[in-house]
């Protein structure tokens, strides 16, 4: 059941203890309020459904029709005609009449002029407990009519901050949800246009490897097509991309160019956001490799028991091409680890002395 659905219904449980309860708590200690004595009369009963009354009118008619909707005037006139009303009816001096004089006829002072009931026969004799004009004022069913409205309206503000912070929490979501197939787009299309002028490179010069790298492609495609929708995916489905990435490229590296590639630790039972970490092995790539000089690529993976640290590290050479699109995966990746792993990873990039550094730690 949902939460709010069980805060309603506590309300509504609360509420009703509290009206049953306050005429007893009120009423202790005057001659004829044993609890028993006073939960059968009539006038107790008509009591807490006065107010109860009042509070549901108010709550749930009063506040969401006029109030919320900015009709202030009819509001406040409402709430100042149910107060006339408890005013002039003075209910908690009607219960205690008829709790000390159950056999009387109702008091005349509450009675319009013309009842046959407002006579002198009828009148309530002299020292036989309080009636509504010995005591002046009914402070008791100001004080409980007060406490309802106030009662109502604190259920009702509470109840619309509630649903302020879901409808922003369901904003943030959906923005973030956004953002993060905008950045998967961005992402996908860019790692298979790269692998795609390498694999026409082959082509064009008939290198007898043409058919294994495209069978590589085919697995890299397979992952990205099928595991990218996902949030998350099993780490060696992410280790298993890179390799086949690395070995795609092994086919057309220089014997100048040398890939250090190690996995260590348990890959079992852990997640990954997916292409998260060929985003960087992507950038080493593309970034660190050279036809004329040459290159070492280190690139690493340990995976132990709270986290999952990856490292790269290769000497900068400036790539062909547009230099508009430098950085523009791994700006990327930043952004989808501030979105899925908030306040759980450590990343540090390093750009100095022509060399380019990134160690991302996951933490569990």
């Amino acid at each position: 059941m949902p939460y709010s659905r069980i805060s309603d219904i506590l309300i509504h449980v609360f509420a009703g203890l509290a009206f049953l309860a306050l005429p007893l708590l009120f009423m202790s200690g005057l001659p004829n309020s044993g609890t028993g004595v006073i939960v059968l009369s009539v006038g107790y009963w008509l009591f807490c459904l006065t107010y109860l009354g009042i509070f549901y009118l108010h709550t749930y008619l009063l506040i969401p029709k006029l109030y919320l909707q900015k009709k202030y005037l009819f509001y406040f006139t409402a709430v100042l005609a149910l107060f006339i009303v408890i005013f002039v009816a003075r209910p908690f001096e009607l219960l205690l009449f008829h709790q000390q004089h159950p056999n009387a006829a109702p008091p005349p002072d509450i009675l319009p002029q013309n009842s046959p009931f407002n006579d002198a026969t009828h009148r309530r004799p002299r020292g036989h407990g309080p009636g509504p004009r010995s005591m002046g004022i009914d402070i008791v069913s100001i004080f409980l009519y007060i406490m309802t409205i106030a009662l109502g309206m604190a259920i009702q503000v509470t109840r619309q901050w509630r649903t302020s912070q879901q409808r922003v929490a369901k904003a943030e979501a959906a923005q973030a949800q956004a953002e993060l197939s905008f950045l998967k787009a961005q992402i996908n299309p860019h790692f298979l246009f790269n692998t795609l002028n390498n694999i026409y490179s082959l082509a064009i010069t008939k290198n007898e490897k043409t058919a294994d790298s495209i069978m590589k492609l085919s697995n890299i495609m397979r992952y990205v097509t099928d595991d990218v929708s996902q949030h998350f995916v099993p780490l060696q489905h992410e280790v298993d991309c890179i390799n086949d990435f690395i070995e795609l490229q092994r086919l057309r590296l220089s014997k100048k160019a040398t890939v250090d590639f190690s996995v260590k630790g348990k890959l079992e039972n852990k997640t990954i956001v997916p292409l998260m970490l060929m985003t960087f092995v992507e950038n080493v790539f593309k970034y660190g490799i050279s036809n004329h000089e040459s290159s070492t690529i280190t690139i690493q993976l340990i995976a132990d028991e709270r986290s999952i640290t990856f490292y790269s590290h290769n000497k900068i050479f400036n790539p062909a091409g547009n230099p508009q699109r430098t950085g523009i995966g791994i700006a990327n990746t930043v952004k989808r680890l501030e979105h899925l792993y908030p306040n759980k990873h450590l990343l540090n990039i390093s750009n100095e002395n022509g060399f380019f550094s990134v160690e991302l730690i996951l933490l569990a």
